[in-house]
């Protein structure tokens, strides 16, 4: 086996097959099965991305035939909620490029070897975060250097790529020549392996890591440092190691993933930040819990800390907890023991009203939304982000929209590198480790409003360029209206 012409041991080979196997026999993969997909719908989304979601339902009835030229498929996996977040950008790109997103999540085909493959090791990953922020020494020497170093090893991409042969079976019922946006490298091995050729690899992270390659697809990133990083396969050899760089013609630098309704109201939304800084109006907040909820002690930190702003109305938080009962739970208890009350937000249409009204409307007090469907779950936020001043968030795939932002701890080391580029480029605050510093840092941009302009001309400077155009240029490099 080769990476882009770098060898790879055989003792590695033979212990990917090994593992391959063991999956194979654990969650009964039949090389020879069919997965008839038929298409629905997703109600939730309608009149926002309009997606065709690929399903297992046999009752289910599959519309006109898919069109190459017409469509493209977005595949991803429910693996927390970036990779999702990125899916969605890409599909809203590609309505607003007057193409018809297919939305295929292969956690989401119950049954098939590669669903349950996906969902034991995601019960794994979301496992390793929470003990991330629980035990420091594990986060130290295990947690930390596992996201950062050891999913940066050409050898982790070995194993993977043998991995996703159990993935790809569901690909095989779907034109090859069917673009498709894949954005987890596990759907683009996967995509590969069944035969499709018109696969883009859009990469999440800022942190080079072999674990993002797919080899046979176009790789897309979101930053100058990511570039070099791949193009180089930057530390992803052994000690000493020179590996064969990736060619060219394997990668692309698009800019950030950025859903189209973001993009196309970023001036107008900008500028109603603008008004709000100088009216003294309230300082909006928004704070998103994400897939693996492991951020509740913070942000009940950051509840105690503000809750004399809250009261006197000098500033609106805007907390959606996702689909994760036990935080919209914890946090509700304690709200109510601090005697500050809030709205609690469950109808996704009652939701989408209110994100609507919020655009144009004073808004007050504390508002909480959780809904249990994965789509709502996550694009709550999307909704709520046009209508803030200030998001707080790990350094994850937000880092690269088009908000200012105020990074809190990062969970893994592979995220380290979103705050970097966010600081760098000017449109949000460094990473903030400690509770501490994220208070101090909050309490600056509460109460001055330098910081919180001067990110605002940052991002108004980067849309002028394209920044923030790269979901765009994702969908059109799979669709063939660019070079490959």
């Amino acid at each position: 086996m080769e990476i882009f012409g770098n060898p790879v041991r055989p003792s590695v080979v033979r212990s990917a097959i090994r593992r391959r196997e063991a999956y194979a026999r654990r969650f009964h993969f039949d090389p020879a099965a069919v997965y008839p997909l038929s298409y629905r719908p997703e109600p939730c989304l309608k009149d926002l991305v309009d997606l065709d979601v690929l399903t297992l339902d046999p009752k289910q009835i599959e519309p006109a035939p898919v069109s190459a030229e017409s469509s493209v498929l977005i595949a991803t996996l429910r693996m927390g909620y970036g990779h999702y977040r990125i899916a969605l950008a890409m599909a809203s790109a590609a309505r607003a490029l007057g193409l018809r997103p297919l939305w295929l999540d292969l956690l989401s085909l119950p049954g098939t070897p590669g669903a349950g493959v996906i969902e034991h090791l995601e019960s794994l990953y979301n496992l390793g975060c929470r003990l991330s922020r629980t035990i420091p020494l594990f986060d130290r020497f295990y947690w930390e250097p596992l996201t950062s170093k050891g999913f940066r090893a050409l050898d982790y991409n070995a194993r993977d790529r043998e991995l996703c042969r159990l993935m790809a079976p569901v690909f095989r019922g779907l034109a090859p020549e069917l673009p498709v946006v894949c954005t987890h490298s596990w759907a683009a091995q996967a995509a590969l392996h069944a035969g499709m050729h018109h696969v883009v690899n859009a990469i999440p992270d800022n942190w080079p890591l072999a674990l993002h390659l797919a080899e046979g697809a176009v790789h897309t990133v979101q930053s100058p440092s990511a570039y070099l990083g791949y193009r180089l396969l930057k530390d992803m050899g052994r000690p000493g190691q020179t590996l064969r760089p990736m060619p060219a013609s394997s990668l692309r630098l698009t800019g950030h993933y950025v859903d189209h309704e973001l993009v196309h109201h970023l001036e107008d939304d900008s500028a109603a930040r603008f008004r709000r800084i100088d009216s003294g109006a309230p300082r909006r907040l928004l704070i998103s819990i994400g897939g693996a909820g492991v951020q509740a002690e913070i942000t009940i930190a950051i509840l105690r800390h503000c809750a004399p702003l809250f009261r006197e109305g000098r500033a609106v938080l805007f907390l959606n907890t996702g689909h994760h009962p036990r935080v919209r739970d914890e946090i509700s208890e304690v709200l109510e023991r601090a005697g500050l009350e809030f709205t609690l937000h469950t109808d996704w249409n009652e939701t989408r009203d209110f994100a609507e009204a919020a655009l144009r409307q004073e808004v007050r007090g504390i508002h909480l939304f959780h809904h249990e469907q994965t789509f709502p779950a996550v694009y709550t936020t999307n909704l709520l982000m046009r209508a803030s001043d200030l998001l707080l968030t790990k350094p994850s795939e937000l880092a690269f929209y088009p908000i200012p932002k105020l990074f809190l701890r990062r969970v893994g080391g592979h995220e380290a590198w979103g705050a970097i580029r966010s600081g760098e480029i000017g449109d949000g605050t460094v990473e903030c480790r400690t509770l501490p510093e994220v208070l101090s840092t909050l309490d600056l941009l509460l109460r001055e409003d330098d910081l919180l302009r001067g990110y605002l001309d940052a991002i108004l400077r980067l849309a002028a360029t394209g920044r923030y155009r790269g979901a765009y240029e994702a969908v059109e490099l799979a669709h063939r209206r660019t070079s490959p």
